[in-house]
């Protein structure tokens, strides 16, 4: 068990220290491996000391790991966890890489000057039937409230699945809620006896949406997307709804300027 070399000698004094064990080699080997595929470092390391217990080779393991993982980010940057959210088609951006580009916020907002209008629900004027012809009509996850279709003045943002559950209630729960009620989103509703009872729905109405001008750095919107974690960003001029930006569309935007067909990238 000892080495003729003088530094092995002086090492292997003992049987516990010079004895070669298959299972350390095991545990650091399947630690480079799920570091190399995973890209995981500190994380990583902590998981394999718990599931052994063994604090003396917790050294070994971090050398396994960060080896491994430089050699990985020397062939690809992506892991395995990036490659799997690519091709579930989640969108996702990554806080990794940069966004140095010059366009802005009016480059991608939508519509575009060939789409049909965004579609929006007015404050005050609208009945609850045809807030239902709009989700039959639509998949968005929700929708901005403006002052009247003609001002485009932005009043907040209703999510879909809140108005859909507060017109469902109100049907079954409030007396006079029909059709052709009106959907009130403002504090004052008038009072009317001949008309229909209205549904008042500004308790659901979020009236400090995220919003940025139309002439905001596309820097600045990728960057606001992954620290706040939006879905979807009202663009806005002088307080009138110019369109709005989805994640989806910041991630269509990359890929173009990556020089990437933008139909090409898929989402679930």
């Amino acid at each position: 068990r000892n080495h003729d070399n003088p530094f092995f000698q002086n090492m292997c004094q003992s049987k516990q220290f010079c004895t070669i064990k298959p299972g350390l080699y095991a545990m650091v080997g399947a630690a480079a491996a799920l570091g190399g595929v995973t890209r995981m470092t500190v994380s990583l390391v902590v998981i394999m000391f718990e599931l052994t217990g063994g604090l003396q080779y917790i050294v070994p393991l971090m050398l396994a790991v960060m080896t491994s993982k430089w050699v990985g980010d020397a062939l690809g940057k992506d892991g395995i966890y990036d490659a799997h959210i690519a091709l579930n088609g989640y969108p996702y951006l990554d806080s990794k890489k940069e966004f140095t580009h010059t366009t802005i916020a009016a480059d991608v907002m939508r519509p575009r000057r060939n789409d049909p209008p965004l579609c929006v629900i007015t404050q005050d004027s609208m009945t609850v039937e045809e807030v239902e012809a709009i989700f039959r009509d639509t998949s968005h996850n929700g929708f901005p409230v403006v002052l009247s279709s003609e001002s485009q003045y932005l009043v907040g943002f209703v999510l879909r699945r809140d108005l859909m559950l507060a017109i469902a209630n109100a049907r079954k729960n409030q007396e006079g809620v029909v059709s052709n009620s009106i959907v009130y989103f403002s504090s004052q509703v008038p009072n009317n006896p001949n008309d229909p009872a209205p549904l008042k729905l500004r308790k659901i109405l979020d009236m400090a949406p995220i919003t940025i001008t139309d002439q905001t750095p596309m820097e600045t919107v990728v960057e606001m997307f992954r620290k706040l974690g939006l879905r979807q960003t009202l663009v806005t001029h002088n307080g009138r709804l110019l369109g709005i930006i989805t994640k989806k569309d910041v991630l269509r935007h990359v890929a173009q300027l990556g020089n990437q067909d933008p139909e090409s990238i898929l989402f679930n």
